[in-house]
């Protein structure tokens, strides 16, 4: 009977129960948590992107509320341009309509000296002047104020543009253009005047955006760019190359461009603010780079998180203290009844179950009181039990203690009886042995010697069959007293006492064994030259095999089918050839084979050839220096 592994003790109810509340509710706090806490941020996110977009946008309408300032001064200046072309052409209509004979100094002076006169030719390049800074300036350059100016030159009508920053000088000029007569060049005007600065004083982009900028807290710096990419407002940056390729680019594509830095937590921004107009040649576009910290609401976002940090483990904390109430109220009856039955599984079956809780533990406890009465009936019956085994198992020894005595009694007299027969049987075979081989001799040729041969065969088998049993005898007689004894000299004993040929090299091994292992030789040896006919060879052969020997008994007879072989070492099975003995010989070869500690088989003499003969192969052990088993 195995024994029971013992149960190894599990945490308590209790235990399981508040790990299961706190699985139930705890990742519900959680996700509601976690959901919370993706709304308040997808909120600050977009609260962050509407104030941009407001105060992007409010910096848009102030920009163009300041240039409509701007283009109503700039419009008060358009009779007095328009009414200085007419010297201008007439001047040209003088020079015979060659630009090069036109005194265009002296028409700067009746003009006042206050406008600068130029020449623009179909090129775009401005081939005459009075302001030399200018000359030469190619329009081309500036794609699409040519393509403007083109169109004025082809026209008929007084074009005015605005106030604008001179490209060579960056001083403000008043500019106005009207196209030649024959449409070859295009006249130019150029007003400058320091009523400019003063009007462009009063009206500046940075002033106006101002406000609307101080209002958002994570706006860093505002600057401001013309259609040229020239800073209007605002501080050089070391980086400014950077920054003025996002300033054209969102220029030519007229759209916004964000460049985020997270390393420096900045978000840049390029607003286009597109203001140009079809009355007038120059693009009063710009672009305002704004500048936003990303700090701010990065920690904002954290403090966030750490309150709902905060609030999660206030939390789980109240959840895990009402678990653990919880659990503990529900496994009181369970508690309760767990003392009760430990104090009887101690012996104590006095001892009341008390009932408490709800319907189901005090059914519970009903069960167990009923098992523990039925428990306490089963107990005494088996003590009464007990006490009917003790009394029978005392007859029972006194029954085997009487029969052991006499079957010991019988065994003797079996023994003795063994003994006297096989002595007696014995002598009287040899005896009638020796007188059959008289009248064998004297009845030598006559008719009756077949049948006297024939008696002497039963006397022979007779006087084996004694010898065998008295050979098993010996062998079951007790427990085995092996000894080295020299191989060598059982062999050679045993191929003196045999009529055949055999062939044996010899052997220095010495083996554990009795002196019954000639017996082993002596059978083998016989069956071979009993069953393989008179023209038999037999071989002999020792093999040393590390702590085992190897012998085999191999002859040229006519083999064992293998059917038989794996059956050919039990008692009594006898082999296929005529001449089969008792069935004794082999299987006191395997008794003897294994009381000698080894292992015996049959084979073929020539592998996977059972008609070439039989080898018949068993091991021995070694006997050590000393001589011990």
């Amino acid at each position: 009977m195995t024994a029971k592994s013992p149960v190894r003790p599990s945490l308590p109810l209790m235990l399981y129960l508040l790990l299961a509340i706190l699985l139930a509710t705890v990742p519900v706090v959680f996700l509601l948590s976690v959901v919370d806490s993706a709304a308040v941020r997808q909120e600050l996110e977009v609260n962050t992107e509407e104030s941009r977009n407001q105060t992007e946008s409010g910096i848009v309408l102030a920009v163009n509320l300041v240039d409509t300032g701007l283009k109503l001064f700039d419009r008060t200046l358009n009779q007095e341009m328009e009414e200085g072309f007419d010297l201008f052409i007439a001047e040209y209509e003088r020079a015979g309509r060659d630009p090069g004979e036109m005194d265009l100094s002296r028409v700067k002076e009746e003009l006042g000296g206050r406008m600068d006169l130029y020449i623009i030719d179909e090129d775009g390049v401005i081939v005459y002047t009075t302001y030399p800074p200018d000359l030469g300036l190619d329009f081309r350059q500036i794609p699409d104020f040519y393509g403007r100016i083109t169109g004025i030159r082809l026209g008929d009508s007084f074009a005015a543009d605005r106030v604008v920053s001179g490209i060579s000088s960056g001083e403000l000029r008043k500019y106005a253009y009207r196209p030649s007569p024959d449409h070859r060049y295009l006249f130019e005007l150029g007003l400058a005047s320091s009523e400019f600065q003063q009007y462009r004083t009063a009206l500046k982009y940075r002033e106006t955006v101002r406000e609307l900028v101080d209002e958002n807290p994570d706006v860093i710096e505002i600057r401001i760019f013309d259609c040229l990419g020239e800073m209007i407002t605002g501080e050089a940056h070391p980086d400014d190359d950077r920054r003025l390729e996002f300033v054209r680019k969102a220029y030519r594509e007229k759209a916004m461009i964000e460049v985020e830095n997270a390393t420096a937590g900045e978000l840049t921004r390029y607003v286009f603010v597109d203001m140009a107009d079809l009355d007038y040649a120059s693009d009063m576009s710009l672009v305002v780079e704004l500048t936003y910290t990303t700090r701010r609401a990065e920690a904002e976002l954290a403090g966030m998180l750490d309150r709902h940090g905060g609030v999660l483990l206030i939390a789980f904390f109240c959840v895990g203290s009402l678990s653990a109430l919880a659990a503990h109220h529900l496994t009181r009856p369970i508690r309760i009844l767990v003392e009760d039955v430990d104090a009887i599984a101690r012996g104590d079956l006095e001892r009341p179950v008390r009932v408490s809780g709800d319907e189901e533990f005090v059914h519970l406890a009903e069960s167990v009181s009923a098992m523990v009465g039925s428990l306490t009936e089963t107990i005494q019956k088996i003590r009464e039990s007990e006490e009917e085994i003790v009394r029978h198992s005392r007859v029972l020894e006194e029954q085997v203690r009487e029969r052991t005595a006499a079957l010991e009694e019988s065994n003797r007299m079996a023994t003795l009886y063994l003994d006297i027969m096989g002595h007696d049987i014995k002598n009287a075979n040899n005896v009638a042995n020796l007188y059959a081989d008289l009248l064998h001799a004297e009845l030598e040729g006559e008719p009756e010697a077949e049948v006297l041969g024939k008696a002497r065969k039963g006397l022979t088998k007779s006087i084996e069959i004694v010898h065998n049993v008295n050979t098993i005898q010996r062998v079951q007689g007790g427990v085995p007293s092996l000894c080295p004894i020299n191989l060598d000299a059982v062999v050679r004993a045993e191929i003196e006492r045999s009529s055949v040929p055999i062939t044996y090299s010899g052997t220095t091994v010495i083996v554990l064994a009795d002196d019954l292992l000639s017996e082993v030789f002596a059978n083998l040896i016989g069956n071979a030259a009993k069953h393989a006919g008179p023209a038999v060879e037999i071989v002999v052969r020792v093999e040393e095999h590390g702590e085992e020997v190897l012998v085999v008994v191999e002859d040229t007879g006519s083999g064992i089918p293998d059917a038989v072989k794996v059956r050919l070492f039990e008692r009594l099975v006898r082999g296929t050839h005529g001449t089969a003995g008792t069935g004794l010989g082999l299987y006191i070869c395997r008794m003897l084979i294994e009381r000698y500690g080894g292992r015996i088989w049959a084979d073929d003499r020539v592998g996977g050839c059972p008609e070439c003969g039989t080898a018949i192969r068993f091991t021995l052990r070694k006997a050590t220096e000393e001589g011990d088993p």
